[in-house]
């Protein structure tokens, strides 16, 4: 990637880095943003014009988001927080035992729904939706065309809104 290049592909994807680190991380970081535009710079050799490349800056993106919930600064902040914040969190982890319940049904009955899917719609939904695989990496796995996997996960989801509208 030339420079002039480099600066025009942070331009068009700056918002979906920003909308991933938040999302990920609940927050918004300029740290991991700039980690980011460091490894597209360092790695910019490396990429391979097989897939989008908003595609692989999406993986950059929350892959250094991971890297930072995982890390041990992101912990020791988490701890070192006010004393209303701390109150906050106490009485959001702490669930009656109605709301765990409910909780745990919800998840039983999309389990449920997500296993009476159609075998295609089924896999496409646990690789893209629960494992985090892109459109692109999902096709190139199953060895068939992103428009494929678009209308898979299309398909897969209608039907998912039918079976659990009752949870929405």
């Amino acid at each position: 990637m030339e420079l002039m290049n480099f600066n025009e592909v942070i331009k068009a994807n700056k918002q979906n880095i920003k909308n991933i680190i938040r999302l990920i991380t609940k927050e918004d970081n300029e740290d991991i943003e700039q980690e980011v535009y460091v490894k597209i710079w360092k790695n910019s050799e490396q990429y391979k014009e097989k897939g989008s490349i908003k595609s692989w800056i999406s993986t950059i993106a929350r892959n250094a988001s991971l890297d930072y919930l995982k890390s041990s600064y992101h912990k020791v902040s988490q701890t070192s927080t006010s004393d209303d914040l701390v109150v906050t969190n106490i009485k959001d982890r702490k669930q009656t035992p109605d709301a765990t319940v409910e909780r745990q049904e919800h998840q039983k009955q999309i389990i449920k729904a997500v296993n009476q899917l159609k075998p295609k719609f089924k896999e496409v939904i646990i690789m893209c939706e629960i494992n985090g695989y892109t459109y692109e990496e999902c096709a190139q796995k199953l060895k068939c065309p992103i428009g494929t996997i678009k209308s898979r996960i299309f398909n897969a989801k209608k039907e998912l809104a039918e079976k659990l509208k009752d949870l929405l």
